[in-house]
């Protein structure tokens, strides 16, 4: 039975990798522990991105976008993308939708992972067909920097572009001087508006922001301020660790605009409080 990781020596791993200038061989370090359950590592997608799915379809539209019926031809399925996608998880119940589903991690071992999650629900029975008439999507695992393009190069994808991109326990990896590079980067890889949707899975929001990480404390504040001016430095309060200034600017030129914001009916166990009540909220957001 694997040892579980508690978050202070994640923090602890990731702290020696980040001293020595390299923040990304401290993941792969932490993945490739067999002896060890990390504490984000649930085994199963979590249930607010099934409730987008199912539920906000009226904002996202569903898995097949008809965009060359003049043409005659069939519509496509939607690309969608988790960056930072661990066990891949989240990347089969997006393919059990009816999306072609791709999973970026930066761990080798991560999408070693990831393979034997797909190969063990084979059977269909984790990650059913949920719309028989549209089937399942296919199923898309790439090694890579979330920050570099030659795995979106490797990829073919027309334009370079994603339909979908889901994004958890991802943002919150980030200390603050990535923020900025990780909202811009969404402006290259998301489809423009409305046919591009980015769906943030906001946490943790009950973590004080002054405490180390990762994951580092957000709040929904912080998604708006980065997502809606991206690439722009974004100040914060020594005293409270949120942000300040002006929070009603107006959205940049290439800023994303919130066009839905929620309390989930479920997420993890980690995204709610003592008495059951879920910390957790879930935001989708376009291109302007």
């Amino acid at each position: 039975m694997p040892t579980a990781f508690a978050p202070e020596d994640v923090q602890k791993v990731l702290d020696q990798h980040i001293s020595s200038g390299n923040l990304h061989t401290g993941w792969e370090s932490l993945w490739a522990k067999d002896d060890v359950t990390l504490p984000w590592d649930k085994h199963a997608p979590n249930p607010s991105l099934e409730e987008v799915l199912t539920t906000k379809r009226s904002i996202i539209g569903g898995p097949l976008l008809d965009d060359n019926a003049e043409a005659g031809t069939p519509p496509r399925r939607k690309k969608a993308l988790v960056p930072g996608c661990g066990r891949g998880v989240d990347v089969l119940l997006l393919a059990s939708f009816g999306y072609d589903a791709h999973g970026l991690e930066y761990s080798e071992s991560a999408m070693e992972l990831c393979k034997k999650e797909e190969e063990s629900a084979a059977d269909g029975q984790k990650y059913p067909v949920r719309d028989a008439a549209v089937g399942r999507g296919s199923v898309t695992w790439i090694q890579g920097d979330f920050y570099e393009n030659d795995w979106v190069e490797k990829l073919g994808i027309e334009g370079g572009k994603f339909d979908l991109i889901y994004d958890y326990t991802f943002f919150c990896a980030f200390p603050r001087s990535l923020r900025p590079a990780w909202a811009l980067r969404y402006t290259q890889i998301l489809a423009p508006s409305p046919q591009g949707n980015l769906i943030c899975l906001e946490f943790p929001r009950h973590k004080d922001p002054l405490q180390h990480g990762p994951p580092y404390g957000v709040t929904s504040e912080v998604y708006m301020q980065h997502l809606s001016h991206p690439g722009e430095e974004i100040a914060y309060d020594a005293n409270t660790g949120h942000v300040k200034g002006n929070r009603l600017r107006p959205i940049s030129d290439n800023g994303f605009e919130r066009v839905a914001y929620w309390q989930p009916a479920k997420t993890h166990d980690f995204g709610t409080s003592e008495l059951g009540e879920v910390l957790d909220r879930v935001s989708i957001w376009r291109r302007i």
